[in-house]
């Protein structure tokens, strides 16, 4: 009897120890199967793959036929790169040699040069196809650079222009007479601020407000107090979301440290809301509300273009159910729901995508388009959450500042946007906005469609995205045919084509024109041949095999 009793006691001790371990295994496991199984939706994998990726490059035959084109079409596609390489030359030769220049001591032209097509291309586009950066003027709906050529203006100002360049030009230079009498004094504010944070209260439904530099700030401060008062760690980020380069809502790629409060979770999952459910480390849950239009996938630029299977789809009443979901499971749990609109924000609607898609956050995060052109970023958020100390704890401070936070200049041009904004003559330009851009993306398409063009566009609103629908390592080539027909696109090329609502039928009508224009060309000089065997998976096998080769080489 008593030889058992140590027996016992350790099964008990086992049954006790699996016990407890169990529920941590069932959330750990839970976690793992909320995240989206692309690399998107892994952070630490894409990390370890990206420095697993070897450099390498095509030679002058390799680079016209890496998709196995014969001989004939790979000359064709030669004469037609080096025939638009002597365009670029001739007609943006002044502003290709200022980037150059430029580009010796700029990092970020380093960057944005090299990183607009597939690594493997990179070299013999940069040298040929080289893009000029400077810009001289814009009116209405277009741009005009450094050599004098008129282009239709797509970049959108990665975000900020919304009503037009010379609308934010009025702005401005109102501004600047307002403020002139203060000038750039830092500290005191301007009497202005008063009514702008009347109107953004009025706005965002919510009860304060702060001021910051960026929208990558805003949402930082956003992310720390809803820290500071649900007591705690965790962040939600969902797969392929942006909000802003800082360690925490960058995880992956790009960023040297690994956040270890940061779960990036699959959009519009049910295993999602199960893990919202069920943990108690979840302080708040972040959306950018533009990853509707291609859930779980990263921002689409050119430079990622490998094959055709970037896809985009926006569904409305979908991503609207989904979000009413998330508000529920985080008002039952006590997390802080915060929209990041530093993009989105006053495009979808007057009062962003909450009044869009009808739903509440407890924070939302304004930029870019609100300072009526500068920069600016701004969190609006309940009086409980925007709160930075305790009365009972004076040491127990949630401590945030910026030397440029409430710059006169900046909110006088803020007064400005909002002062029209709030215009009942003005706010009808949201009227029938999803039909008028609705439509004239399904006329685009059609036209593509009538003109046997293996490309498509998709769209949230006035934000659209190019996507393709024949397998082809190429699709990038169609940003410099696009640029050639005078159609302005920012570094990620056709991954983002913005649109400002300026924009009338006629204006539009010459876009389209002008990219069925391009994609014809692209086609005639033989871009898109391919084999009837070629598929998306048998390119991805076909790289993955180059890659292979090439590190055994080394």
């Amino acid at each position: 009897m008593d030889s058992s009793l140590p027996i016992l006691s350790l099964s008990a001790a086992a049954v006790a120890s699996a016990a407890a371990v169990f529920p941590k295994l069932q959330a750990r496991l839970a976690l793992s199967r909320a995240k989206h199984r692309s690399l998107a939706g892994h952070s630490k994998m894409s990390k370890m793959v990206a420095r697993l990726l070897p450099h390498y490059e095509f030679d002058i035959d390799g680079f016209f036929r890496s998709d196995g084109a014969p001989g004939n079409v790979a000359m064709q596609r030669q004469d037609a790169f080096f025939r638009l390489a002597c365009l670029y030359e001739e007609r943006y030769a002044k502003g290709r040699q200022m980037t150059t220049e430029a580009a010796v001591h700029s990092s970020d032209l380093q960057f944005t040069e090299t990183y607009r097509v597939p690594f493997q291309y990179s070299r013999l586009v940069r040298e040929n196809l080289g893009t000029g950066a400077f810009m001289q003027s814009s009116a209405g709906v277009t741009v005009t650079d450094v050599d004098g050529n008129v282009f239709y203006d797509l970049t959108g100002s990665y975000g900020v222009n919304i009503f037009g360049n010379d609308f934010y030009k009025e702005c401005i230079t109102e501004a600047e007479k307002r403020a002139h009498a203060l000038g750039p004094v830092l500290g005191p504010y301007h009497p202005v601020i008063t009514d702008n944070v009347q109107r953004l209260c009025e706005i965002s439904g919510l009860d304060e407000v702060s001021f910051h530099m960026s929208g990558t700030e805003a949402v930082m401060q956003a992310v720390r107090l809803a820290r500071y008062h649900t007591k705690r760690s965790h962040l939600v980020r969902f797969a392929g979301a942006y909000h802003g380069w800082w360690g925490d809502v960058q995880p992956g790629v790009g960023n040297p440290v690994s956040p270890h409060e940061t779960y990036t979770l699959a959009d519009m999952s049910e295993r999602t809301l199960h893990v919202l459910r069920t943990r108690r480390d979840i302080a708040c849950v972040l959306v950018n509300p533009l990853q509707a239009l291609h859930p779980n996938a990263n921002a689409p630029g050119d430079s990622a273009l490998v094959d055709s299977s970037r896809k985009g789809n926006f569904d409305r009443a979908a991503y609207t159910e989904w979000l009413q979901k998330l508000r529920e499971v985080c008002t039952e749990r006590g997390i802080v729901l915060i929209f990041d609109e530093v993009f989105v924000g006053f495009r979808l609607a007057a009062k962003g995508a909450q009044e869009y898609f009808g739903v509440r956050a407890d924070m939302v995060t304004y930029g870019k388009s609100l300072a009526g052109g500068l920069p600016v970023g701004v969190v609006c958020g309940r009086k409980d959450l925007m709160r930075r100390f305790r009365d009972d704890r004076p040491a127990d401070v949630c401590f945030a500042r910026g030397t440029f936070n409430s710059h006169p200049y900046v909110m006088t041009a803020m007064d400005e946007f909002l002062s029209r904004l709030a215009s009942p003559n003005f706010n009808a330009v949201y009227q029938g906005l999803d039909e008028t851009w609705n439509g004239r993306a399904e006329a685009l398409n059609a036209r593509l469609a009538a003109n046997d063009l293996p490309v498509r566009v998709s769209n949230i609103s006035s934000i659209w995205m190019v996507q393709y629908t024949e397998p082809s390592r190429y699709n990038w080539m169609l940003q410099y045919y696009l640029r050639a027909e005078g159609l302005a696109l920012s570094w990620v090329g056709t991954g983002r084509l913005i649109f400002s609502l300026n924009y009338s039928d006629t204006d539009f009508a010459a876009v389209a024109d002008r990219f069925v224009a391009a994609a014809g060309k692209m086609k005639a000089d033989g871009w898109w041949w391919h084999d009837a065997a070629l598929t998306n998976k048998g390119i991805r096998r076909q790289i993955l095999k180059e890659m292979l080769t090439r590190k055994r080489l080394r």
